[in-house]
C-alpha cells in the first residue's frame, strides 16, 4: 500500500502502531501477518470484515429504509439525524427533543476570541510514545531509505490514541474538559490553534477504539448531570450520530458508482504545492495555515477541510476522484467510507445536490468572519480584482460564472447568482483567475 500510494507519514505511523499495538495486546489470539501486499479493499472481504465488527447508532436495515421512503432522493443529514434520535431516544424528553430544538446551530456561530491567539481550553488527550512506536518509525525510515517508499508531512510524536484504554481516557478528557466550550467555536478557526475544543476522537471512532454510540451517550450523560451545556452536547452528538453514521450509511447504500461523480464537470489535477502540503509556497494566510497544520499534524478540523481546503477545489475545479484520494492519504483518520460522501457529496458538490442543498462554496468574507487568519494576510477578503484581490472572493464568483448552467436551477443559489449581475469587474476578474492557473496564491 505505502509503495503504491504516499501517504502521509504520521498517518502510517499511526495505523501501523495501531495495528501493532492490537496484536500485542491480542497475544497468541493473534496472527500478525507481515507481507507485501493485501487483495481486499473497501468492497471487498475487508469491508464486509469492517461492517459486521461496527456498531451506529442507526442499523443499515433501518437506513434503508429511510433512503427509500424518500425515493433515493433529498437524503439529507438534518431529515437522518432526527429520524435516529426519536429511535433511540437520545437527548430526547418524551417525544420532544432536549430543550426543544432539534439543532442548535444558530447558537454555535461565533467568532473566535479577537484578543488572544487560543481558545484557552485544555489540552486533547495524548500518551507518550513506547517502544511499539519506536519501531514502527525505524521500519518507516529503513522503508525511506532501502524500498524507495515516499510519505507526504511531517513526522512527530504520536498525537492519537491507538488502544482501547488510550481512546477511553481521550474520551474521558473531552467530557470533562473540553465539551463544555466545543459548541460556541465549533464552526471557528483560529491558525495558532488547530485543536480548539473539538475531541481528537475520529481517530479512535474510526480505528474502532470506540463505540459511535458509547461516544454519543457519555455526551447526553454530561448534559443530563449539569457538566456541559446542550448546545455543546447537541452540536457533538449531531457529528458523531447525525454526520458520522450518516456518511457511513451512505457509502454502502450508494454503491462504487459514487465515487465516479462528477456533476460540475471538474477535471483539473491538484498542482504539486497542494499535493506535497507546501503551505510555505502559499500567499493567502487561510490557505498557507491550513497546509501547514495538514503537513505538521495529518489532520485539521471540520471547518478547515470544508471551508478551506474543499473551498478551494471548488473554486478551482479539481477532479473530484483527485481530491478524495488526497483527502484520504493525507489525514489520519482519512479512510475511504469517509472521504469519498464527504468529498463528493459535501465539499465539491460533484453529486449534484444529493447530499447537500447547494455547494459549500464560499468568498473571503467568511474567513474573515470565522477565522483570525485574514488579519495580516496580504490579500484583502472584500477585493476581487487587482493584487489585493482575495483569491477565495475572486474564486467564488469565478466558479460562479463558469458553473451558472448547472446552479440556475438550484432555488438556493438564484441570489448569489444575480450577484453576478452587479460586479463592476467581471470580465477582469474572470481574466484574473484564469491567468491564475495552478499557481499557488
Amino acid at each position: 500500500v505505502f509503495r503504491r500510494r504516499r501517504f502521509h507519514r504520521r498517518k502510517a505511523h499511526l495505523v501501523l502502531s495501531a495495528l501493532r499495538h492490537r496484536a500485542r495486546e491480542l497475544g497468541d489470539r493473534a496472527t500478525l501477518v507481515r507481507a507485501e501486499t493485501y487483495g481486499a479493499g473497501s468492497f471487498g472481504a475487508g469491508a464486509r470484515s469492517s461492517r459486521s465488527c461496527r456498531r451506529e447508532a442507526s442499523s443499515r436495515p433501518a437506513t434503508t429504509a429511510w433512503v427509500r421512503a424518500r425515493g433515493g432522493r433529498r437524503l439529507l443529514m438534518e431529515d437522518f439525524y432526527r429520524a435516529a434520535r426519536r429511535r433511540t431516544g437520545v437527548l430526547m424528553d418524551g417525544d420532544e427533543p432536549a430543550g426543544a430544538r432539534w439543532n442548535l446551530d444558530a447558537d454555535n456561530r461565533e467568532r473566535p476570541p479577537r484578543d488572544r491567539s487560543d481558545l484557552g481550553v485544555d489540552p486533547p488527550y495524548r500518551r507518550r510514545e513506547d517502544e511499539i512506536d519506536e519501531q514502527v518509525r525505524v521500519d518507516l525510515d529503513r522503508w525511506e531509505r532501502h524500498e524507495g517508499i515516499t510519505f507526504v508531512g511531517d513526522d512527530g510524536p504520536r498525537r492519537f490514541a491507538v488502544t482501547r484504554g488510550e481512546a477511553r481516557r481521550a474520551l474521558r478528557r473531552f467530557l470533562e474538559r473540553r465539551l463544555p466550550a466545543f459548541g460556541p467555536y465549533e464552526d471557528a478557526m483560529m491558525r495558532g490553534d488547530p485543536w480548539m475544543a473539538h475531541s481528537m476522537l475520529s481517530v479512535p471512532l474510526n480505528l474502532g477504539l470506540l463505540d459511535p454510540f458509547e461516544v454519543v451517550t457519555s455526551a447526553e450523560e454530561a448534559y443530563r448531570a449539569g457538566r456541559a451545556p446542550l448546545r455543546s452536547v447537541e452540536g457533538f452528538v449531531r457529528q458523531v450520530m447525525g454526520w458520522r453514521d450518516y456518511v457511513w450509511h451512505l457509502y454502502w447504500y450508494l454503491g462504487e458508482d459514487y465515487r465516479t461523480r462528477n456533476a460540475l464537470a471538474a477535471h483539473r489535477r491538484p498542482p504539486a504545492w497542494w499535493s506535497d502540503l507546501d503551505g510555505a509556497s502559499v500567499g493567502a494566510t487561510c490557505l498557507s495555515g491550513v497546509l501547514g497544520d495538514v503537513r505538521a499534524e495529518g489532520w485539521t478540523h471540520h471547518i478547515p477541510r470544508l471551508m478551506v481546503l474543499g473551498n478551494w477545489a471548488l473554486q478551482r475545479g479539481y477532479d473530484p476522484a483527485a481530491v478524495t484520494d488526497w483527502f484520504h492519504r493525507s489525514f489520519v483518520d482519512g479512510y475511504d467510507w469517509v472521504m469519498v460522501p464527504n468529498v463528493v457529496g459535501m465539499a465539491l458538490h460533484a453529486d449534484g445536490g444529493l447530499m447537500a442543498t447547494k455547494p459549500y462554496a464560499g468568498g473571503g468574507a467568511y474567513i474573515d468572519r470565522m477565522s483570525d487568519y485574514c488579519r495580516g494576510c496580504r490579500y484583502d477578503a472584500g477585493v476581487g480584482v487587482g493584487d489585493r484581490a482575495c483569491p477565495f472572493t475572486a474564486g467564488y464568483w469565478w466558479l460562479l460564472h463558469r458553473r451558472q448552467a448547472e446552479l440556475s436551477g438550484n432555488h438556493r443559489m438564484a441570489r448569489p447568482l444575480r450577484g453576478l449581475e452587479r460586479l463592476t469587474d467581471l470580465d477582469g476578474l474572470v481574466a484574473q483567475e484564469e491567468a491564475r492557473g495552478n499557481r499557488p496564491p
